[in-house]
């Protein structure tokens, strides 16, 4: 999950390490798709260019850390870790070091070894380290054959010298703030929280936060790529993962293997227009939920899609109104109470403990809801949280131009957030404003990403994504010169390793043969 583009809440990680082998969404027979031409927007809005690849040739002063020889160690019972070196500036190698983390899990056999498949579950913040030691036996057989698996936390997350911000008490009442403002006093909380937040990361983590772009940590792959001794990079990116492998292969474009980007981001959006595009997928995930409530007797808001709609919007207001009680001593708030519905975008199998917490939630207690959202932000039982969304908010800052900078502004455009998404509009406006008091200035800019000459790279997208709408699946498919466009007729974030023969056949044949599907084949729920 990705707060895209910096906002708040939504980092498009969860549901990568979820939905693989855990959803048990309805699969197509292998041959169930159909040829259609993509209506991609290409991406020409005026003031966006395109990203320039970096030259084939080493330099110099970069030398040394391509020479690195890696030393992998167990961990983990089947798993490899190891520890590398890459310059905390490559534009000033000689200013100091960052050691970064990688892990693995070799090749089972069966099949000519391919090399090495590095993995990025999204975010950003999402640790790959993580989600390799997770699921990497969720992989289908074949690839795991013929592919050591490889997990790289970028910069400043999980064990690569991770980005803190706040402590666990303060990262409560940062995720428990009022976030659709009704008078000064709450706009007034709101910046102050976002400023406690952004003093924190200033505090704890210094001028590492100038140098944790994600145009820096596709760098970081490439050191990476050399040093596990493959000639070309093999890749498969989630959500904020694909934003990371597109950008690759923009810098890198000779050097692409087999590249999948699930979930895909559009790197010619800005923040606004990202923070708004996607409140709507979200508004999108919440229909094809109501049409789905609709039908069950358990549904607590109503038998048509239009009641359930007015229903969750009278909770919310009486939650805003009241915080509910629940069994801690924490009660669950309107932005608590969001992030729990939200987090139930992500992936169908979380619709039916949706229903239920909706249920007890109208009933007076809040319990359920509050465990959805604590399970969004990672909050482990004693209270504590894990880096996600701290090196969240760093990347998203630094990677674009805030949209808001100042309160009068995100409130201006509240009406036209909640045009794009009636339920969630005017929370992702105000959550957009965040960046807009970070201590460090961004270093990139929208821009649109050809990677021309590169081998094939293989885009899909989810039709009824809530985080990273089909369209900018259609978009990056457009702008890359040898794109290839595999959309899923579906819910949830991320479509591969969902059970869908159909998506799981197309982009194994990929991996294993390097054999693109055509250009606008669909595979069904």
């Amino acid at each position: 999950m990705r707060a895209v583009r910096p906002s708040r809440l939504v980092p498009a990680v969860l549901a990568a390490a979820l939905l693989l082998g855990a959803c048990t969404s309805g699969g197509s027979t292998p041959g169930q798709t159909v040829s259609s031409a993509p209506s991609a927007d290409h991406a020409t809005a005026a003031g966006v260019t395109p990203l320039e690849p970096l030259s084939a040739e080493i330099p110099p002063t970069l030398a040394s850390y391509y020479a690195q020889q890696l030393a992998w160690k167990s961990c983990d019972g089947e798993f490899e870790c190891t520890t590398f070196k890459v310059p905390l500036d490559y534009a000033a190698p000689a200013g100091g070091d960052l050691v970064l983390t990688a892990a693995r899990k070799r090749a089972t056999g069966g099949k000519a070894r391919l090399g090495s498949l590095l993995l990025n579950p999204g975010g950003p913040g999402g640790s790959a380290v993580e989600y390799v030691e997770g699921v990497a036996k969720g992989y289908d057989p074949e690839v795991r054959g013929a592919y050591d698996l490889v997990g790289l936390d970028p910069r400043g997350v999980g064990r690569s010298s991770p980005v803190t911000c706040l402590s666990g008490d303060r990262m409560d009442a940062y995720t428990a703030v009022d976030i659709t403002p009704d008078d000064q006093s709450e706009i007034d909380a709101l910046v102050a929280a976002d400023q406690e937040f952004a003093a924190g990361c200033r505090e704890r983590s210094g001028a590492f936060l100038g140098h944790v772009s994600t145009v820096e940590s596709a760098r970081d792959l490439d050191v990476l790529r050399a040093l596990l001794g493959d000639q070309k990079l093999s890749y498969l990116g989630k959500s904020y993962g694909t934003f990371l492998g597109a950008t690759y292969a923009g810098l890198f474009p000779s050097r692409v293997g087999r590249m999948v980007l699930d979930g895909a981001m559009d790197p010619s959006l800005d923040s606004r227009a990202g923070n708004k595009t996607q409140a709507g997928g979200f508004d999108v995930a919440w229909t094809a939920f109501a049409k789905d409530c609709a039908k069950r007797e358990d549904c607590p808001l109503g038998r048509d899609e239009q009641q359930i709609g007015q229903q969750l919007d009278a909770l919310f207001q009486r939650i805003d109104g009241t915080a509910l009680p629940t069994e801690s001593s924490r009660k669950l708030t309107e932005a608590q109470a969001t992030t729990g519905v939200i987090h139930a975008m992500y992936a169908e199998f979380l619709w039916p403990q949706l229903r239920t917490a909706l249920t007890t939630a109208k009933a007076g207690d809040g319990t359920a809801l509050l465990k959805l959202s604590d399970q969004y932000y990672e909050r482990d039982a004693d209270g504590s949280y894990p880096n996600l969304m701290y090196a969240n908010m760093a990347v998203n800052c630094l990677d674009l131009p805030a949209p808001f900078a100042t309160p009068a502004e995100a409130a201006a455009a509240v009406p036209e957030f909640e045009q794009a998404s009636r339920h969630f509009g005017r929370d992702m406006a105000w959550m957009a404003l965040a960046c807009g008091y970070w201590p460090v200035k961004p270093t990139g800019a929208a821009h649109t990403i050809r990677a021309a000459g590169s081998a094939p790279i293989l885009v899909v997208g989810t039709t009824r994504d809530p985080a990273t709408p089909y369209a900018w699946a259609q978009s990056l498919a457009g702008q890359l010169e040898s794109g290839r466009l595999l959309s899923y007729d579906g819910d949830g974030h991320t479509a591969y390793g969902r059970h869908n023969t159909c998506v799981d056949g197309a982009v194994n044949r990929y991996l294993l043969g390097g054999d693109a599907p055509a250009a606008g084949t669909r595979c069904a729920k």
